[in-house]
C-alpha cells in the first residue's frame, strides 16, 4: 500500500490566427479608494444568512442547485482546473512545493499556498480588512497563534465539497487572442458581451471562472511577476457593484482576482472574501478547460471539488474539476 505523508502550510490555449484590441469599452472607470470604502458599507452580505453565518454566498448551493449541475453532464468527459505543481523557484513562485520522497512508496509535499502561483481555494479566513473578517468575525491575533487555526470561517466549513454549476468567461477567446497582456482589465462589457456570445446567462450558484491566458502566457514566454506587485490582466475594481448582484456561489480565475497595477490594490479578491463572503478559486490552470469547452462551443459544466479539512485553516490547495 502507498503511504502519503502531507504536511499543509498556510501562509491547450486556443491559438487565434488574428490579434485584436485588448480594450473592449472606451471610457474611465476609475474607482477611488473613497468610492471603494463606500462599497464596503452599501454593497456587503454581512447578516444576510444571519449573524452566525460562515460560509457566505455557498448559501446559494442548494440541493436543487446540486440537482440541476448534475443534470449539465452529457458525455461524462473531465478536465483538470488545476496548474501542475510546481517545485521550481521562480520569480512567481518564490514558495514552490516541497516534494520529498521518504522511500520507495512514501514520499511528504508541503506548500505555503497562498500567492499567485499554486491552485488553492481561499476561505473567508484569509483576508481581513483592519482584523476584521467577512460577517464581522474579529478574532484576536494571539488567540489564533495559540490555537493554530480560526474559530469561524475556516475552510473546514466546506469539508463536504463543492458540486455546482460552473461556467468559463473566456476573454482571450472572445477578443481573439492567446491571452491578455499584463495590466489589461476586465470589464463588466466584457463579460456580459461574452456571456451574450456564448448564449449563457448567470444564475445564483453558479461558480464563474474568468480567464485571462496566465498560464499560456507563462508557458510562452516563461515566468513573469504578478499579484499585488507586478502586473496581471484581470477584473477591474468596476466590477463589484455587478458581482453583487449576481449572487454566484464562487469566483476564479487563472490569476488572483484582479487586475494589477490598480487605484484599488488587490480590490475584487479583498472585497468578493470580506465584503461578499465569495470563496475563491485563485491561479487555476484554465487552458485545457478552454480548449475543451470550445471544441464543444459550450462554455458549461458540472465543477466538484473538495478542499482539505484543515480545521481553522485559511485556505486549500486543491484539484477543481469540470465535467462535460
Amino acid at each position: 500500500m502507498f503511504v502519503g505523508i502531507l504536511s499543509v502550510v498556510s501562509v491547450l490555449a486556443l491559438t487565434a490566427t488574428a490579434r485584436a484590441p485588448q480594450e473592449t469599452v472606451t471610457g474611465s472607470r476609475k474607482v477611488t479608494p473613497e468610492q471603494f470604502e463606500q462599497w464596503k458599507k452599501d454593497l456587503n452580505n454581512w447578516g444576510r444568512w444571519g449573524k452566525d453565518d460562515e460560509i457566505g454566498t455557498m448559501n446559494f448551493i442548494t440541493p436543487a442547485k446540486r440537482k440541476q449541475a448534475a443534470a449539465l453532464v452529457k458525455e461524462g468527459f473531465s478536465v483538470s482546473l488545476a496548474a501542475d505543481v510546481d517545485t521550481e523557484k521562480a520569480v512567481d513562485n518564490p514558495q514552490p512545493y516541497e516534494h520529498e520522497m521518504l522511500g520507495l512508496g512514501t514520499d511528504r509535499i508541503g506548500v505555503a499556498f497562498h500567492g499567485i502561483a499554486h491552485t488553492h481555494l481561499d476561505s473567508l479566513a484569509h483576508i481581513n480588512y483592519d482584523g476584521v473578517f467577512y460577517n464581522g468575525y474579529k478574532p484576536d491575533p494571539e488567540q489564533i497563534k495559540k490555537a493554530n487555526g480560526h474559530a469561524k470561517n475556516s475552510i473546514h466549513n466546506l469539508k463536504n465539497g463543492i458540486f455546482t454549476r460552473g461556467i468559463l468567461i473566456d476573454i482571450p477567446l472572445m477578443k481573439g487572442v492567446k491571452y491578455l497582456e499584463p495590466g489589461t482589465p476586465i470589464y463588466v462589457e466584457d463579460i456580459e458581451a461574452w456571456l451574450k456570445k456564448a448564449g449563457l446567462k448567470i444564475q445564483p450558484g453558479d461558480a464563474l471562472f474568468v480567464r485571462a491566458g496566465v498560464w499560456a502566457r507563462r508557458k510562452e514566454l516563461g515566468p513573469y511577476l504578478r499579484g499585488r506587485t507586478g502586473k496581471d490582466a484581470g477584473l477591474d475594481p468596476s466590477v463589484i457593484p455587478w458581482l453583487k448582484k449576481q449572487d454566484i456561489a464562487l469566483l476564479a480565475a487563472d490569476h488572483p482576482q484582479y487586475v494589477s497595477p490598480s487605484t484599488v490594490v488587490g480590490a475584487v479578491h479583498d472585497f468578493a472574501l470580506v465584503s461578499l463572503g465569495i470563496h475563491l478559486f485563485d491561479n487555476c490552470d484554465l487552458e485545457a478547460l478552454s480548449a475543451a469547452a470550445a471544441a464543444r462551443k459550450r462554455w458549461e459544466f458540472l465543477l466538484t471539488a473538495a478542499p482539505l479539512p484543515i480545521r481553522g485553516g485559511t485556505g486549500s490547495p486543491l484539484n477543481p474539476i469540470a465535467t462535460f
